[in-house]
Formats: C-alpha cells, structure tokens, sequence
C-alpha cells in the first residue's frame, strides 16, 4: 500500500492539566478518522481528487459513507483531516506562550518551526495535489480565513483589546501569509525572519506591551 503523504503542520499541544485516559470510544472515533483520512489522501495522490468518490474512500477504510460523512462534512474536509489540530495550535501559540514572549516572539517561533516541520518531510505530491486541484484550493483559503478569525481573537483577548481590533486582525492576517510569501524562495527562514521584523515594528507601533 502506498503510504499518504505526511501532514505539514504540527500537532496542536496536549491540553494542560488533564491526566484523563482516552476512552475505548475515543480511540476507535480517532483510529476511524485517521483511517478515513489516509485512504482518502491516498487514493487522491494515485488517482486525482476529482477522479475518487466518497463511496470508494469509505470502501477502502471499511465503513459505510454515513459514517464517513459522522467525521468529515465534506470531501474537501477529507484531505486537511488536522484542520481543528492546527487552529488549536496557533491559538496555544498565542494564549499558552512562555512568560515574558510577546504576541509577535510566540507567532514567529510557530511559523518558523512550522516551516521546519513541512522542510524535514517530503510533501511535494502534496502540496501539488492541493495547488492543482480548484475545489481544494478554494477549501484550504476558507480553511485560513477561519483560522485567521480565531487567532485574531486570541491576539485580541491577549492584547485586552476589543475582539473585532483591526490591528489584531491585521496581524493575524500577515503572520498566517507569511507561509505564502515565503514558498519557494531560496531561503525561506531568512524571508520569514524579515517579514515577522517588520510586523515586529508595526506591532510595537500600536501595542508597545504585548
């Protein structure tokens, strides 16, 4: 079987303070998301997204497509399977950063080991198959213009400013498009260091405290 192309981002922190063993439930819901997933991304890699139906990637995890549908809402959803891992960690990048981090030190060293994570893997089929295909274009935008709206509440609530704060949500905005702007440059920790120096400067304009 051909293995599914590694996912890019980090996974979210474990939350603090619960000891509580995973239930029987929860593991066999997860092992049934992740089989799901890795059949989906599998035969998408070999085959094309448009070219797979949800019947046959349901088949091919050993469920029925109502349960299918239990887990992901769409086909598209498929494919970013850590979507809610990866809000929740740029959320505790913010609102779980070391004492004495500011908002802009925590945001920088997220994007920066994020960056490292997708460099030590091989995720070329991936991003290829996502960049070619319309539909999972479209999701994956929408997919970050939720994750901006909730990172730019955490800088809010972590700034005391107001939730709907332009400045937080500029910030929010910049610092999750440095991942684009920086793609295929030759050296793109130095390109990331020099955008988040400049948000650096703005930030400090407006918020000197956080």
């Amino acid at each position: 079987m051909t293995e599914p192309a590694p996912r890019i981002e980090p996974p979210a922190p474990a939350p603090a303070g619960t000891g509580a063993p995973v239930g029987r439930r929860e593991r066999k819901k997860a092992q049934t998301r992740q089989a799901l997933a890795d059949a989906a991304l599998r035969l998408f890699l070999e085959r094309g997204f448009e070219q797979v139906g949800v019947k046959e990637i349901a088949e091919a995890a050993d469920v029925s497509v109502t349960t299918l549908f239990k887990h992901f809402a769409s086909k598209e959803a498929l494919v970013f399977d850590l979507e809610g891992d990866i809000e929740a960690s740029l959320v505790a990048a913010v609102r779980d950063r070391a004492p004495g981090q500011s908002i802009l030190q925590a945001l920088r060293a997220y994007v920066l080991l994020t960056q490292e994570h997708a460099a030590s893997l091989d995720v070329t089929a991936f991003a290829r198959l996502v960049a070619d295909t319309p539909a999972l274009r479209d999701y994956a935008h929408r997919m970050w213009m939720r994750h901006e709206a909730a990172l730019a509440r955490a800088i809010a609530q972590e700034a005391g400013a107001p939730e709907d704060d332009v400045t937080c949500a500029a910030l929010a905005h910049f610092a999750l498009a440095s991942r684009t702007l920086t793609g295929g440059r030759p050296a793109p920790r130095q390109a990331t260091e020099e955008i988040f120096d400049l948000l650096e400067r703005g930030w400090a304009a407006v918020r000197p405290e956080s």
